[in-house]
């Protein structure tokens, strides 16, 4: 199974001899650097380049191009080579994009000797960088490894060379594209026998979302300083990665008809961003939506902090002239200083509005088309639902909004599989909110739904449930899933229940672990359990001695990066006995709330967004449904 890789994921290698493919839709250079286990580049000699496609064990192309294959044999490496990284750059002096923020985000793919793909990644989130590390093959305790870098440089190759520590950069920068000029145009045949027109490379689509998100340009050459803006002309939030583009896009909506006030906003339509897929372009739209709400909010914010502050400075000014202070002129100072204020708040909140009504608009249309991982348990797309052949790339953990958009909510998407445990907050969360008994239900509610969902959007066998509920509390809310067969073991109760859980999924870990490093998955034992393992934890650290706990933190820590994901349902204040032992478990997890709360914080524009869990609606009855034929399907595979 291919690993699709996000920025900063490594995924061991059980090959040496690789192809790496690179896909840019626009013609781009490609190379190599060798670095020793520092990184440090020691020489010309370590850059594998055109003009100098070739070095003991990689070959790269010799021009600039749209696809790229290049050659690598680890094995063939000098001894004191521990790292290869793979970079791209633009030609310069070419007619094409100055930027890789207005090209199709690159694809980058490894694959074996035997054609297998290893893993992928696709390089999104980039804007004014012109070079770019891609991937970096690196080996560790004698094991290689793929890490997806993603790495951009706005200054090119020599500031990428430069980074590397090769002190001659420049040159070799400056070499490397006077050697590389992309390959000609070919002219359409005249003959009579073929007269069809070379076929143009497709180019893949992948904006990132936000965390990752967003499309491209045109190749379009960078644009002059911009004029100053016109303070009274409308604020254009749109993100800068979410304009046409001229890769394959899905039909286009009719033209916007022309009002008094200018084109009115064109129609949205589902899938309207770029990917692979269909699958991809809703994931990327989904996190272009987030990101426009957020950027539009924190203009209007930004817009009545400067009204209020505006304010303060005209009424000090009032205040310091004795003279003002009293009588009418005051008071016409202090009124026409309290309208100007309205008048500006009412501007930011009218733009604000507008903004709102096209992302509604367009959440219309984008929550009917998503697929299971992706959709609300109220979506007509669950009643028609059959176990799928292969896993998504994301899944919905919940939806998200903000306090000046309560009736818009942005589906909140988290990459698959998961990098980081979850831990559900069972603990107190205010006035207004469920008591301490009915806040610990409603966590493992939540629990018992992501548990659902994660096994219905993964194909039969490839995902399993653990359930460790030592006093036997969330029996109810996991109802469920052991009366339709989805848990095939009951919850683990109890300390011997608990050690018993955690010591096979310790040892799962352990043994694929060591079977990756040498290479050998296919030698695990019979009675290890390959499928990726969903661990749900209630009550913590109820129930855990010492040693527990130190095997559930290992299993934090190790489990994902080999298929054993965690959930804890839990109240830290309850963790208080453990004093600073348990904090790094507590970092290391994704906190969410089974009660709508603005916990989750945006380190982008610094939003406190409200999180609110994705649960089938009262009285419905599609969890079951979709669980019981997950059991059919798991059955019929067996």
């Amino acid at each position: 199974m291919t690993a699709e890789l996000v920025r900063g994921q490594n995924h061991p290698l059980s090959q040496v001899r690789l192809t790496i493919r690179i896909s840019a839709g626009v013609p781009v250079l490609a190379g190599a650097t060798l670095g020793d286990e520092n990184g440090t580049v020691h020489g010309t000699e370590w850059v594998a380049r055109p003009g100098v496609p070739a070095l003991p064990g990689i070959e790269v192309s010799g021009q600039a191009t749209a696809e790229h294959r290049l050659a690598v044999d680890l094995g063939a490496l000098p001894e004191a080579v521990h790292r290869v990284a793979v970079f791209l750059a633009l030609p310069t002096g070419s007619t094409g994009p100055l930027r890789f923020g207005a090209v199709a985000a690159p694809h980058t793919a490894v694959e074996g000797a035997d054609g297998t793909e290893l893993a992928c990644y696709t390089l999104t989130g980039l804007d004014t960088e012109t070079a770019v590390v891609a991937l970096e093959l690196y080996r560790r305790q004698g094991v290689w490894k793929v890490r997806a870098t993603g790495q951009g440089y706005a200054a090119g190759l020599p500031a990428l060379l430069a980074d590397q520590g090769l002190r001659e950069a420049a040159d070799v920068a400056a070499a490397i594209q006077n050697t590389a000029t992309p390959a000609p145009a070919v002219p359409a045949p005249t003959s009579a026998r073929d007269t069809t027109a070379p076929t143009r490379p497709y180019a893949p689509e992948h904006p990132e979302p936000v965390p990752s998100s967003g499309a491209q340009n045109p190749y379009v050459p960078e644009a002059p300083a911009a004029a100053p803006r016109d303070p009274s002309a409308p604020v254009d939030y749109t993100h800068p990665r979410r304009r046409p583009h001229t890769t394959p896009q899905p039909p286009s909506p009719p033209a916007s008809p022309v009002t008094d006030d200018g084109p009115a906003p064109a129609q949205p339509v589902a899938g309207d961003a770029v990917g692979w897929s269909m699958e991809e372009r809703l994931y990327n739209q989904v996190w272009g939506m987030f990101e426009d709400l957020a950027r539009a909010t924190a203009a209007y914010r930004g817009a009545v902090d400067f009204a209020d502050s505006r304010l303060e400075k005209e009424l000090d000014q009032v205040l310091a002239d004795p003279r003002a202070r009293i009588g009418t002129a005051g008071d016409t100072a202090r009124e026409t200083a309290h309208a100007r204020r309205t008048q500006l708040v009412d501007q930011a909140r009218a733009a604000l509005d507008r903004d709102l009504a096209q992302l509604s608009a367009e959440s219309d249309v984008v929550e009917p088309a998503l697929p299971p991982a992706y959709a609300r348990w109220d979506n007509p797309v669950w009643h028609g639902y059959r176990v799928p052949a292969d896993p998504p790339m994301a899944l919905r953990l919940g939806d998200l909004h903000l306090p000046e958009s309560v009736p818009l909510r942005i589906p909140m998407l988290v990459r698959l599989p998961l990098e980081r445990g979850l831990w559900l907050d069972s603990g107190p969360a205010g006035d207004g909110f469920p008591d301490s008994l009915e806040m610990r239900h409603l966590a493992m509610e939540a629990a018992t739904a992501l548990a659902a969902r994660l096994l219905a959007v993964h194909p039969p066998g490839d995902f399993a449930l653990q359930v460790i509920d030592p006093a036997g509390a969330g029996a109810t809310a996991l109802g469920v899933l052991t009366r339709t067969g989805a848990l095939t073991a009951p919850p683990a109760t109890g300390a011997v229940g608990v050690t018993e859980v955690l010591e096979r999924l310790t040892r799962r870990v352990d043994l694929v672990q060591m079977a990756l490093r040498g290479g050998t998955p296919e030698s695990l034992p019979a009675d290890v359990d390959t499928a990726q393992q969903l661990l749900i934890v209630n009550d913590f650290p109820h129930g855990f001695d010492d040693r527990a706990v130190t095997r559930l933190r290992y299993l934090a820590d190790e489990g994902p990066a080999v298929g054993v994901h965690l959930l804890l349902v839990a109240d830290r204040e309850d963790a208080a006995a453990y004093g600073p032992l348990l904090d790094p478990l507590w970092r290391s997890l994704m906190r969410l709330t089974p009660v709508p709360d603005d916990h989750l914080a945006d380190p982008w524009v610094g939003h406190a967004w409200t999180y609110e869990p994705s649960l089938a609606p009262v009285g419905s009855h599609i969890v079951q449904h979709v669980l019981t034929e997950v059991t059919k399907a798991r059955a019929k595979h067996r």
